[in-house]
């Protein structure tokens, strides 16, 4: 039976699809712009059946042209929190998945989408519920706006519907994000090229490196999204996160300190990484202020209460594993 990724050259959408190969499924259409063609290369070592460009998509999908689709992995969005252009963030996160939504309850297809802790904005309390979400950018408005269409749709539905926000997601296939990959990713690669890192400086009530979120491996996002599609009867809006609130300096010193493990130097602490120059800090960028999420950590109560119990990777497990991937990619 047909299953449908959105936004499969992305970065979640390439891991679902690997994860679905995995499980020898491979009727998989997958769709997306390849405007940026380099990100071809996500879907390379992967098993599709067919390949769709969204514009295309759409239309088609509504027609029922695909016949039997077991599930939608609404994957597909503009991702970057720094994007002003509001006309082109509702466009493509709200009103091409409010559309989707509509086919797939009138075919009675389940769909689970990507939405995002950016809907919580600066608050302190990240429960799945309104009175929590206040977002501070269009981006974070659009997942907002769209979560809000489908809790109304809940009641009524035709068929499973899952919105999944994501918190700080990190692993392979991000590198086409350019400046909005994971700050692991960043940290590997200025380890890599000059020896040191460099995070935020102080900003809010937070010290330099010191803002706390939640950091969440792709694999672990990947098991949620797997979770769900194996249970067509649950729906729901719910948080995938690690459930820690880890500060950046952890993930700086995780990349610092596997990168010097494989050449046999010692750990390091952050005191002794900062005295060494190896660990610094560059001033809070202007145009993040009013915008940036000091403290995320996902309250994972309602994923737990539906029966996902599987347990997620720490920073400094999963950090290591990403590193140990990037080199072999690199190598």
């Amino acid at each position: 039976m047909t299953i449908i990724v959105t936004g499969a050259a992305g970065f979640i959408g390439s891991n679902l699809v690997q994860a679905l190969n995995r499980r020898d499924e491979t009727e998989i259409i997958a769709v997306d712009d390849l405007t940026d063609g380099d990100k071809f290369r996500n879907l390379a070592d992967c098993e599709i059946a067919d390949y769709l460009d969204k514009d295309d998509f759409l239309e088609r999908f509504a027609c029922g042209q695909f016949g039997k689709v077991r599930a939608v992995l609404h994957q597909g969005a503009c991702s970057s929190t720094v994007v002003d252009d509001g006309r082109f963030m509702m466009d493509s996160n709200y009103r091409f998945s409010r559309d989707l939504l509509d086919a797939a309850q009138s075919l009675q297809v389940p769909m689970l989408y990507a939405s995002s802790a950016a809907v919580y904005g600066a608050g302190r309390d990240f429960r799945e519920q309104r009175e929590c979400e206040r977002p501070l950018n269009v981006y974070g408005y659009s997942k907002f706006l769209f979560d809000q269409r489908v809790r109304r749709q809940l009641p009524v539905s035709r068929s499973q519907i899952v919105g999944l926000r994501y918190f700080n997601v990190y692993g392979p296939h991000e590198q086409h994000k350019g400046a909005m990959a994971s700050v692991a990713f960043h940290c590997f690669n200025q380890y890599q090229a000059h020896g040191k890192v460099s995070l935020f400086g102080s900003y809010g009530d937070y010290p330099s490196g010191g803002h706390l979120r939640d950091f969440v491996s792709v694999e672990d996002v990947v098991k949620v999204n797997l979770f769900f599609l194996d249970n067509p009867q649950l729906s729901g809006i719910f948080n995938v996160g690690s459930g820690r609130a880890q500060p950046f300096n952890d993930v700086a010193m995780a990349v610092i300190n596997h990168l010097r493990e494989q050449h046999d130097h010692p750990p390091l602490s952050r005191e002794m990484a900062l005295l060494e120059g190896i660990l610094e800090y560059s001033e809070f960028p202007e145009h993040l202020r009013g915008k940036y999420q000091c403290y995320t950590c996902a309250d994972l109560g309602q994923l737990r209460a539906v029966g996902y119990q599987e347990p997620t990777l720490s920073v400094e497990q999963g950090v290591a594993r990403y590193c140990d991937w990037l080199q072999a990619t690199l190598a």
